[in-house]
């Protein structure tokens, strides 16, 4: 159709005003037909020249990106597209790919929806081709939170196959408190018993307060077993985002730094300074990062126990390092402490296997299952004396996709 159209306009002085009726007919039937097919994607398009500017869209793309104004409303703005999208990652991103000359590439993005829930959104920019020159670009949206949750899914079904270990741990943990109620409440029962045999005469009112002050010390402890149990083997709800992990721990660092100082701990912050975003739960991310450092922090005190200056003079440190490696987002935390022998360290992500006096054993069994939740990895590598570093790994959302060139085509 293009090309006899191309072929009448070389010809239009010579027809009649009949053919050019009938020619407009056709010309409007297959504009009609074109944007049927725009609107029957599955996908949201967005067309735009190279300065950006709106062209043509489909109802999807704008139903999909957070818009503040009716895109028919914006259509012939001078105005680039990007200022009339709310999400500032997402307008961030087509901002850079204009200033930068990008045109093909592809980031994703989480959104929340206005009833709150979590979409996650593919957004690539792409060449738009006319007889193999490049005319404007394409912004495509595809909606992958389905996907997402599958895959979401799939990790808390793998989570379950720890819950057999948790619940050989937790039976084997309460045997000691219920075999200690168990002997004390039969110490009453015989000093009772010898008491009824005796004319009613009640032993010493100190000796039946001891037996009932340790009942009751072991009905805490059960308590607080079966509580760190339901912690455990709770579903991990995790409200995954698109989160910059160098922000979320520059902030935290920040918490917990002068905790550390006063220790005399120096403390190191290197962020990866590549704008990278991957998929975490601020929150949980949060408990990771507070937990490793919480163990660290006793690690060193534990070294250097002779206080906070010798602990600055020995040169106590604790230090965070991002990079990204082989499309991944690496974290590596470590400090100069007491470190672990290698019984403590193949160990260590064991439920209910803890070192400290007051321990319950499950801080570092959520670590691991939260960074599994995360779709991560993480290793510990460690020697008795010298110190403790985890290596934490998430995948990095694929962010360039080669798109075929028009010679490919």
């Amino acid at each position: 159709m293009r090309g006899y159209v191309k072929r009448v306009k070389q010809k239009a002085e010579k027809l009649s005003k009949e053919q050019i009726l009938s020619l407009l007919e056709d010309i409007v039937d297959e504009n009609e037909s074109l944007y049927s097919v725009l609107e029957s994607l599955s996908t949201g398009l967005l067309i735009i020249n190279d300065d950006f500017q709106l062209l043509r869209y489909n109802q999807i793309a704008e139903s999909w990106l957070p818009f503040s104004e009716r895109l028919e409303d914006i259509l012939g703005s001078e105005n680039p597209i990007w200022e009339y999208i709310e999400d500032e990652d997402i307008a961030a991103f087509l901002q850079r790919c204009l200033e930068k000359n990008i045109t093909n590439s592809s980031e994703e993005f989480s959104t929340v929806t206005s009833g709150g829930s979590v979409r996650f959104l593919t957004v690539t920019i792409a060449p738009l081709i006319n007889e193999g020159e490049l005319n404007g670009k394409m912004i495509l949206v595809r909606d992958i939170t389905e996907k997402k949750n599958q895959d979401i899914l799939l990790h808390r079904m793998e989570n379950l196959a720890n819950l057999t270990n948790l619940a050989a741990g937790m039976a084997h943990e309460i045997k000691n408190p219920l075999g200690a109620i168990s002997i004390h409440i039969q110490l009453i029962q015989k000093a009772l018993e010898k008491a009824r045999e005796n004319a009613d005469k009640l032993p010493a009112k100190k000796f039946v307060e001891d037996h009932i002050d340790v009942v009751n010390e072991e009905i805490d402890h059960l308590n607080k077993l079966v509580m760190d149990f339901l912690l455990a083997v709770r579903p991990v709800k995790a409200q995954l985002e698109l989160k910059e992990p160098d922000k979320l721990i520059d902030g935290l660092v920040s918490f917990f730094k002068p905790e550390f100082n006063r220790e005399g701990i120096e403390v190191i912050f290197k962020p990866s300074e590549s704008g990278i975003r991957i998929l975490l739960d601020e929150k949980l991310f949060r408990d990771v990062i507070m937990n490793i450092s919480q163990n660290s922090l006793a690690a060193l005190k534990s070294k250097y126990n002779g206080g906070s200056e010798a602990a600055l003079t020995m040169g106590a440190k604790f230090c965070i390092s991002n990079t990204v490696r082989d499309n991944k987002f690496v974290i590596t935390i470590a400090d100069n402490g007491c470190g672990m022998s290698e019984e403590s360290l193949s160990k260590i992500f064991e439920p209910y296997y803890t070192t400290k006096a007051n321990g319950t054993g499950l801080g570092m069994t959520m670590v691991y299952k939260i960074i599994k939740e995360f779709s991560g990895e993480i290793i510990v590598d460690s020697k008795e004396g010298e110190g403790t570093a985890f290596t934490i790994t998430f995948p990095i959302p694929q962010k360039d996709v080669k798109l075929l060139s028009s010679e490919e085509r």
